[in-house]
């Protein structure tokens, strides 16, 4: 399994459209990406923990609703 993946790649993992994640870059929203010469990278492991630390169980919950141990 490949560590670090493309924009499109980490796009696929987390089920989201390339541009968005790309805006997410530059807005600082996303999750963390390095840098490999010009290339942007995403780290598998980075990725899955942006998406853990999103979980919600309402919507009402609004970002410091973050859930932990709960099974989804």
């Amino acid at each position: 399994m490949q560590e670090f993946l493309t924009l499109r790649e980490a796009a696929r993992l987390l089920a989201v459209d390339p541009r968005t994640l790309d805006k997410w870059r530059h807005e600082g929203a996303g999750p963390v990406y390095r840098k490999h010469g010009r290339r942007v990278v995403y780290h598998r492991a980075d990725l899955i923990a942006w998406s853990e630390s999103r979980r919600r169980v309402s919507t009402a919950e609004d970002g410091g609703g973050a859930v932990s141990g709960v099974a989804k």
